[in-house]
Protein backbone atom coordinates (compact mmCIF):
# COMPACT_ATOMS: atom_id res chain seq x y z
CA UNK A 1 0.00 0.00 0.00
CA UNK A 2 1.66 2.86 -1.16
CA UNK A 3 1.45 6.02 0.93
CA UNK A 4 0.43 9.57 -0.15
CA UNK A 5 2.72 12.33 -0.86
CA UNK A 6 2.05 16.06 -0.32
CA UNK A 7 4.31 19.15 -1.35
CA UNK A 8 6.02 20.69 1.52
CA UNK A 9 7.67 24.13 2.24
CA UNK A 10 9.14 25.12 5.49
CA UNK A 11 8.75 28.78 6.05
CA UNK A 12 10.90 29.14 9.40
CA UNK A 13 13.48 31.56 8.01
CA UNK A 14 12.07 34.19 9.93
CA UNK A 15 12.60 32.63 13.10
CA UNK A 16 16.40 32.05 12.15
CA UNK A 17 18.87 34.22 14.97
CA UNK A 18 21.82 34.46 12.85
CA UNK A 19 24.62 36.81 14.67
CA UNK A 20 22.44 39.69 15.73
CA UNK A 21 23.62 42.42 17.45
CA UNK A 22 22.71 43.44 21.06
CA UNK A 23 22.18 47.30 20.06
CA UNK A 24 20.93 48.73 23.62
CA UNK A 25 17.51 49.30 23.00
CA UNK A 26 16.34 46.21 25.25
CA UNK A 27 12.72 45.91 23.97
CA UNK A 28 11.83 49.20 23.65
CA UNK A 29 11.94 48.50 20.01
CA UNK A 30 9.59 45.57 20.53
CA UNK A 31 6.53 47.50 22.04
CA UNK A 32 7.34 50.34 19.53
CA UNK A 33 6.90 48.39 16.72
CA UNK A 34 4.28 46.25 17.68
CA UNK A 35 2.40 49.48 18.68
CA UNK A 36 3.25 50.92 15.19
CA UNK A 37 2.29 48.12 13.22
CA UNK A 38 -1.07 47.59 14.81
CA UNK A 39 -2.18 51.10 15.46
CA UNK A 40 -2.06 51.08 11.59
CA UNK A 41 -4.52 48.27 11.51
CA UNK A 42 -7.29 48.98 14.24
CA UNK A 43 -7.24 52.61 12.27
CA UNK A 44 -8.45 51.34 9.35
CA UNK A 45 -11.55 49.46 11.55
CA UNK A 46 -12.60 52.38 13.14
CA UNK A 47 -14.49 53.95 10.07
CA UNK A 48 -16.78 50.91 10.58
CA UNK A 49 -17.09 50.47 14.55
CA UNK A 50 -17.72 54.15 15.45
CA UNK A 51 -16.84 56.57 12.80
CA UNK A 52 -18.32 59.69 15.01
CA UNK A 53 -15.49 59.48 17.19
CA UNK A 54 -12.25 61.45 17.64
CA UNK A 55 -9.36 59.92 17.78
CA UNK A 56 -6.58 60.85 19.92
CA UNK A 57 -3.50 60.29 21.89
CA UNK A 58 -3.49 59.84 25.75
CA UNK A 59 -2.04 63.19 26.43
CA UNK A 60 -4.66 65.01 24.41
CA UNK A 61 -7.17 63.35 26.65
CA UNK A 62 -10.16 66.23 27.77
CA UNK A 63 -12.06 65.47 30.81
CA UNK A 64 -15.66 64.31 30.02
CA UNK A 65 -14.76 64.19 26.15
CA UNK A 66 -16.01 61.02 24.27
CA UNK A 67 -13.20 59.78 22.17
CA UNK A 68 -11.22 56.79 21.09
CA UNK A 69 -7.42 56.15 21.91
CA UNK A 70 -4.93 53.30 21.11
CA UNK A 71 -2.49 51.98 22.73
CA UNK A 72 -0.51 49.10 24.79
CA UNK A 73 -1.93 47.62 27.58
CA UNK A 74 0.40 46.81 30.80
CA UNK A 75 -1.13 44.96 33.35
CA UNK A 76 -0.28 45.51 37.15
CA UNK A 77 0.04 42.34 39.17
CA UNK A 78 0.00 42.26 42.77
CA UNK A 79 1.44 38.63 42.90
CA UNK A 80 3.77 38.95 39.90
CA UNK A 81 7.14 37.16 40.73
CA UNK A 82 10.01 39.42 40.72
CA UNK A 83 13.61 39.11 41.49
CA UNK A 84 13.19 41.80 43.88
CA UNK A 85 11.18 39.99 46.24
CA UNK A 86 14.02 37.53 47.24
CA UNK A 87 15.43 40.61 49.13
CA UNK A 88 12.37 42.10 50.50
CA UNK A 89 12.14 42.78 53.96
CA UNK A 90 8.08 42.70 53.88
CA UNK A 91 8.06 39.27 51.95
CA UNK A 92 5.84 36.93 54.30
CA UNK A 93 3.17 39.89 53.96
CA UNK A 94 3.00 38.90 50.47
CA UNK A 95 -0.41 36.68 50.03
CA UNK A 96 0.93 33.16 48.67
CA UNK A 97 0.90 32.57 45.13
CA UNK A 98 -1.01 29.57 43.28
CA UNK A 99 2.15 28.22 41.48
CA UNK A 100 0.07 28.25 38.23
CA UNK A 101 -1.59 31.88 38.42
CA UNK A 102 -0.92 34.97 39.44
CA UNK A 103 -3.78 36.63 39.08
CA UNK A 104 -5.49 39.15 42.07
CA UNK A 105 -8.80 41.01 42.74
CA UNK A 106 -6.63 44.17 43.07
CA UNK A 107 -4.80 43.94 39.34
CA UNK A 108 -5.83 46.80 37.00
CA UNK A 109 -5.08 47.66 33.83
CA UNK A 110 -3.15 50.61 32.11
CA UNK A 111 -3.08 51.76 28.39
CA UNK A 112 0.06 53.57 27.15
CA UNK A 113 1.45 55.32 23.95
CA UNK A 114 4.41 57.75 22.81
CA UNK A 115 2.77 60.24 24.78
CA UNK A 116 2.19 59.38 28.44
CA UNK A 117 0.15 56.46 30.30
CA UNK A 118 -3.47 56.61 31.82
CA UNK A 119 -5.17 53.82 33.86
CA UNK A 120 -8.24 52.12 33.00
CA UNK A 121 -11.61 51.59 34.25
CA UNK A 122 -15.23 50.64 33.43
CA UNK A 123 -15.47 48.13 31.07
CA UNK A 124 -12.35 46.28 30.85
CA UNK A 125 -12.26 43.33 32.50
CA UNK A 126 -8.36 43.00 33.82
CA UNK A 127 -8.67 39.26 34.49
CA UNK A 128 -9.43 39.25 30.37
CA UNK A 129 -5.55 40.62 28.97
CA UNK A 130 -2.08 40.75 29.40
CA UNK A 131 0.51 43.06 29.44
CA UNK A 132 1.33 43.77 25.63
CA UNK A 133 -1.92 43.32 23.98
CA UNK A 134 -2.77 46.53 21.96
CA UNK A 135 -6.12 47.41 21.58
CA UNK A 136 -8.44 50.61 20.77
CA UNK A 137 -11.02 52.20 23.39
CA UNK A 138 -14.01 53.88 23.72
CA UNK A 139 -14.60 56.07 26.60
CA UNK A 140 -13.63 59.44 28.34
CA UNK A 141 -11.24 60.99 30.94
CA UNK A 142 -12.80 61.33 34.40
CA UNK A 143 -11.95 63.88 37.09
CA UNK A 144 -9.59 61.16 38.89
CA UNK A 145 -7.70 61.38 35.85
CA UNK A 146 -8.61 58.16 34.69
CA UNK A 147 -10.01 56.88 31.45
CA UNK A 148 -14.09 55.07 31.98
CA UNK A 149 -13.76 52.41 29.13
CA UNK A 150 -17.15 52.20 27.54
CA UNK A 151 -16.58 49.87 24.29
CA UNK A 152 -13.32 47.71 23.49
CA UNK A 153 -12.13 47.35 19.44
CA UNK A 154 -9.54 44.32 19.10
CA UNK A 155 -7.61 43.47 16.16
CA UNK A 156 -10.23 40.75 15.48
CA UNK A 157 -9.18 37.44 13.53
CA UNK A 158 -7.36 37.96 10.38
CA UNK A 159 -8.87 37.33 7.40
CA UNK A 160 -8.87 34.01 5.97
CA UNK A 161 -5.98 33.40 3.05
CA UNK A 162 -7.97 31.23 -0.12
CA UNK A 163 -8.16 27.46 0.52
CA UNK A 164 -6.99 25.59 -2.01
CA UNK A 165 -8.84 23.04 -3.88
CA UNK A 166 -8.46 19.53 -2.32
CA UNK A 167 -9.90 16.61 -3.85
CA UNK A 168 -8.32 13.74 -1.53
CA UNK A 169 -7.75 12.91 2.42
CA UNK A 170 -4.47 13.68 3.78
CA UNK A 171 -3.61 13.55 7.62
CA UNK A 172 -1.26 15.42 9.34
CA UNK A 173 -0.02 13.70 13.01
CA UNK A 174 0.74 16.17 16.31
CA UNK A 175 2.33 14.61 18.68
CA UNK A 176 3.64 16.63 21.75
CA UNK A 177 4.54 15.96 25.19
CA UNK A 178 6.25 12.69 25.14
CA UNK A 179 8.81 13.22 27.99
CA UNK A 180 10.89 10.30 27.14
CA UNK A 181 12.98 9.64 29.73
CA UNK A 182 10.13 10.56 32.94
CA UNK A 183 8.62 8.31 35.14
CA UNK A 184 4.66 8.95 32.95
CA UNK A 185 6.47 7.85 29.40
CA UNK A 186 4.87 4.40 28.60
CA UNK A 187 7.08 3.20 25.37
CA UNK A 188 5.02 0.59 24.88
CA UNK A 189 2.00 3.13 23.88
CA UNK A 190 5.09 5.22 21.64
CA UNK A 191 5.77 2.16 19.52
CA UNK A 192 1.71 1.23 19.25
CA UNK A 193 1.60 4.84 18.02
CA UNK A 194 4.94 4.25 15.18
CA UNK A 195 3.21 1.00 14.25
CA UNK A 196 0.18 2.68 13.13
CA UNK A 197 1.84 5.71 11.59
CA UNK A 198 3.74 3.23 9.52
CA UNK A 199 1.32 1.17 9.12
CA UNK A 200 2.03 -2.06 10.47
CA UNK A 201 -1.01 -2.32 12.88
CA UNK A 202 -4.55 -3.01 12.57
CA UNK A 203 -6.26 -4.49 9.55
CA UNK A 204 -6.38 -3.43 5.57
CA UNK A 205 -8.96 -0.87 6.28
CA UNK A 206 -6.64 0.77 9.13
CA UNK A 207 -3.56 0.46 7.31
CA UNK A 208 -5.67 2.63 4.18
CA UNK A 209 -5.55 5.51 6.66
CA UNK A 210 -2.59 5.15 7.89
CA UNK A 211 -1.43 5.68 4.46
CA UNK A 212 -2.78 8.86 3.76
CA UNK A 213 -0.94 10.21 6.75
CA UNK A 214 1.90 12.69 4.82
CA UNK A 215 3.81 13.81 7.88
CA UNK A 216 4.64 13.87 11.83
CA UNK A 217 5.24 16.99 13.55
CA UNK A 218 6.74 16.28 17.17
CA UNK A 219 5.84 19.88 18.86
CA UNK A 220 7.89 20.01 21.77
CA UNK A 221 8.84 18.32 25.29
CA UNK A 222 9.59 15.29 23.67
CA UNK A 223 12.58 14.33 26.54
CA UNK A 224 12.66 14.78 30.02
CA UNK A 225 15.91 15.36 31.79
CA UNK A 226 16.36 15.23 35.68
CA UNK A 227 16.32 18.39 37.40
CA UNK A 228 18.88 17.45 39.46
CA UNK A 229 21.53 17.32 36.71
CA UNK A 230 21.01 21.33 36.33
CA UNK A 231 21.84 22.45 39.69
CA UNK A 232 25.34 24.83 38.78
CA UNK A 233 27.37 21.63 39.69
CA UNK A 234 29.78 19.83 37.55
CA UNK A 235 27.93 16.74 36.15
CA UNK A 236 29.89 13.42 37.07
CA UNK A 237 31.19 11.48 34.51
CA UNK A 238 28.89 8.61 35.52
CA UNK A 239 25.77 11.02 34.93
CA UNK A 240 26.59 12.04 31.72
CA UNK A 241 25.49 9.16 30.10
CA UNK A 242 22.68 9.21 32.02
CA UNK A 243 21.75 12.57 30.65
CA UNK A 244 22.01 11.35 27.09
CA UNK A 245 20.02 8.13 27.61
CA UNK A 246 16.36 9.77 27.05
CA UNK A 247 17.54 11.57 23.74
CA UNK A 248 19.09 8.15 22.84
CA UNK A 249 15.90 6.43 23.23
CA UNK A 250 13.88 9.58 21.33
CA UNK A 251 16.23 9.40 18.43
CA UNK A 252 15.41 5.31 18.45
CA UNK A 253 11.93 5.78 17.87
CA UNK A 254 11.96 8.55 15.91
CA UNK A 255 14.20 6.44 12.95
CA UNK A 256 11.67 4.07 12.72
CA UNK A 257 9.18 6.96 12.01
CA UNK A 258 11.35 8.49 9.16
CA UNK A 259 12.41 5.56 7.34
CA UNK A 260 8.24 5.68 6.34
CA UNK A 261 7.49 9.15 6.26
CA UNK A 262 8.36 12.79 7.12
CA UNK A 263 8.71 14.39 10.77
CA UNK A 264 9.12 17.86 11.43
CA UNK A 265 10.75 18.32 15.10
CA UNK A 266 10.09 21.36 17.09
CA UNK A 267 11.86 21.95 20.62
CA UNK A 268 10.19 22.76 23.58
CA UNK A 269 10.78 23.76 26.97
CA UNK A 270 12.15 21.02 28.05
CA UNK A 271 14.20 19.84 25.77
CA UNK A 272 18.04 20.34 24.99
CA UNK A 273 17.31 23.93 23.00
CA UNK A 274 17.64 27.57 23.64
CA UNK A 275 15.32 29.06 26.51
CA UNK A 276 14.15 32.53 24.82
CA UNK A 277 11.63 32.59 21.84
CA UNK A 278 11.91 32.00 18.70
CA UNK A 279 13.93 28.43 19.90
CA UNK A 280 16.31 27.68 17.06
CA UNK A 281 16.14 23.60 15.83
CA UNK A 282 17.59 21.27 17.87
CA UNK A 283 20.81 20.10 16.66
CA UNK A 284 20.75 17.20 14.33
CA UNK A 285 24.10 15.58 16.15
CA UNK A 286 21.62 14.62 19.20
CA UNK A 287 19.59 12.13 16.37
CA UNK A 288 22.45 10.15 15.19
CA UNK A 289 19.86 7.78 13.74
CA UNK A 290 17.10 9.75 12.43
CA UNK A 291 19.18 12.61 10.80
CA UNK A 292 20.58 10.25 8.35
CA UNK A 293 17.43 10.35 6.58
CA UNK A 294 16.05 13.03 4.63
CA UNK A 295 12.67 12.73 5.64
CA UNK A 296 13.85 14.28 9.16
CA UNK A 297 13.89 17.93 9.53
CA UNK A 298 14.92 19.52 12.97
CA UNK A 299 12.66 23.00 13.11
CA UNK A 300 12.18 25.75 14.90
CA UNK A 301 9.63 27.32 17.69
CA UNK A 302 7.14 28.90 16.37
CA UNK A 303 7.22 26.05 13.32
CA UNK A 304 5.63 27.39 10.34
CA UNK A 305 5.50 25.35 6.89
CA UNK A 306 3.00 25.01 3.56
CA UNK A 307 1.81 21.30 2.89
CA UNK A 308 0.35 21.49 -0.55
CA UNK A 309 -0.72 25.02 0.20
CA UNK A 310 -2.31 24.73 3.23
CA UNK A 311 -0.11 26.67 5.70
CA UNK A 312 0.40 26.16 9.37
CA UNK A 313 1.80 27.52 12.14
CA UNK A 314 2.46 26.43 15.68
CA UNK A 315 3.98 26.76 19.17
CA UNK A 316 5.43 24.10 21.42
CA UNK A 317 2.80 25.66 23.58
CA UNK A 318 5.03 28.59 25.95
CA UNK A 319 2.74 31.11 24.72
CA UNK A 320 -0.25 29.96 25.66
CA UNK A 321 0.95 28.15 29.28
CA UNK A 322 2.37 32.31 29.64
CA UNK A 323 -1.24 33.59 29.20
CA UNK A 324 -2.67 30.87 31.59
CA UNK A 325 -0.51 32.37 34.70
CA UNK A 326 -0.93 36.28 33.79
CA UNK A 327 -4.93 36.14 32.60
CA UNK A 328 -7.84 33.61 33.00
CA UNK A 329 -10.42 31.79 31.20
CA UNK A 330 -12.75 28.90 30.97
CA UNK A 331 -10.09 26.68 29.01
CA UNK A 332 -7.25 26.73 26.95
CA UNK A 333 -8.73 27.19 23.64
CA UNK A 334 -9.60 30.18 24.73
CA UNK A 335 -6.54 31.40 24.74
CA UNK A 336 -5.33 30.29 21.66
CA UNK A 337 -8.55 32.08 20.29
CA UNK A 338 -7.22 35.37 21.97
CA UNK A 339 -4.41 35.01 20.46
CA UNK A 340 -5.87 35.38 17.18
CA UNK A 341 -8.25 38.16 18.05
CA UNK A 342 -5.10 39.86 19.08
CA UNK A 343 -3.40 38.73 16.29
CA UNK A 344 0.11 38.15 18.19
CA UNK A 345 1.39 34.75 18.98
CA UNK A 346 2.86 35.24 22.05
CA UNK A 347 1.74 39.17 23.29
CA UNK A 348 3.13 38.64 26.97
CA UNK A 349 6.61 37.98 25.65
CA UNK A 350 9.10 40.25 26.16
CA UNK A 351 7.58 41.34 29.99
CA UNK A 352 7.20 37.48 30.88
CA UNK A 353 7.84 35.14 28.21
CA UNK A 354 11.73 35.01 27.42
CA UNK A 355 12.26 36.82 23.22
CA UNK A 356 15.65 37.28 21.96
CA UNK A 357 15.92 41.26 23.15
CA UNK A 358 19.07 41.61 20.24
CA UNK A 359 16.01 41.04 17.40
CA UNK A 360 16.04 43.53 14.98
CA UNK A 361 12.47 45.40 13.97
CA UNK A 362 12.70 42.78 10.84
CA UNK A 363 12.19 40.18 13.03
CA UNK A 364 9.66 41.88 16.14
CA UNK A 365 6.72 40.56 13.85
CA UNK A 366 7.41 36.86 13.86
CA UNK A 367 5.96 36.96 17.72
CA UNK A 368 3.70 39.57 17.54
CA UNK A 369 1.00 40.07 14.56
CA UNK A 370 -0.83 37.67 12.86
CA UNK A 371 -1.16 38.78 9.34
CA UNK A 372 -3.73 36.39 8.07
CA UNK A 373 -5.70 33.56 9.05
CA UNK A 374 -3.27 30.42 8.86
CA UNK A 375 -5.33 27.97 7.52
CA UNK A 376 -4.28 25.57 10.82
CA UNK A 377 -2.74 27.04 13.95
CA UNK A 378 -1.36 24.56 16.84
CA UNK A 379 -0.47 24.64 20.40
CA UNK A 380 1.45 22.16 21.52
CA UNK A 381 2.21 20.39 25.29
CA UNK A 382 -1.32 21.50 26.87
CA UNK A 383 -3.95 20.06 29.07
CA UNK A 384 -7.54 19.65 28.25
Amino acid sequence: MERKQAEYSNLDERYAIQGEKYQGQQYSHIYFTRLHHMRNLLHALVPSWKPHLPVTTVLGLEEGKDCMIVGTLYKHMKLKPSILDEYSKERSAIPLVKPHNFMHPDDHLILEDESGRVTLAGAIPPAAYVTGVVIALHGKETSAGNFLVEDILEAGIPPQITLPSINEDKYVVFVSGLSVGSEKFNPLQFQLLIDHITGHLGDENEQSIASNIVRVVVAGNSVHISPRFFNGQAVASKDQSRIAEPIKELDIMLTQLVASLPVDMMPGSNDPANFSLPQQPLHRCLFAGAATYNTFSSCSNPHQFELDSVRFIGTSGQNIDDLYKYSDAKDKLEFVERTLRWRHLAPTAPNSLAQFEELGVQHVEFLNKLRCLTMLYLSGVQVS
